[in-house]
């Protein structure tokens, strides 16, 4: 059972994070990085200038149409940058973090910030 008064921290301490009926209002996150696959791209993107789709696949574990079809996602909303060329004949996918991705994630770890002290307060 919650202590008394947790539920003004939380609210204290990270606004709108109580919904109408008392809960966590997930709304609030930034639903487009929070699913797992694409929060791991702008992530590993964030501390890496510069990754290859080969080598997202492989960090992430995930399929060719998984990866494509989440970073495709993150394209449209010019959350990270797709640069397309060859190395010979081989063709390379290149994925970069925008500043409006590394916004976004900025806000995304206050958010959780929040959350974690919210909850750690109660």
């Amino acid at each position: 059972m919650a202590k008394p008064g947790a539920a003004r921290r939380a609210e204290a301490v990270a606004p709108g994070l109580k919904g109408e009926r008392g809960g966590s209002r997930s709304a609030d996150l930034d639903q487009l990085i929070h699913e797992r696959v694409r929060l791991g791209i702008v992530s590993a993107l964030a501390v890496n200038d510069v990754l290859s789709f080969n080598q997202l696949k492989a960090l992430l574990r995930a399929t060719d149409g998984n990866l494509s079809v989440h970073a495709r996602r993150l394209e449209q909303a010019q959350y990270i940058s797709c640069t397309k060329s060859f190395e010979g004949r081989i063709p390379k996918t290149e994925y970069r973090l925008t500043a409006l991705g590394r916004r976004a994630l900025e806000r995304y770890l206050d958010h959780m910030e929040a959350l974690i002290r919210a909850t750690r307060l109660g």
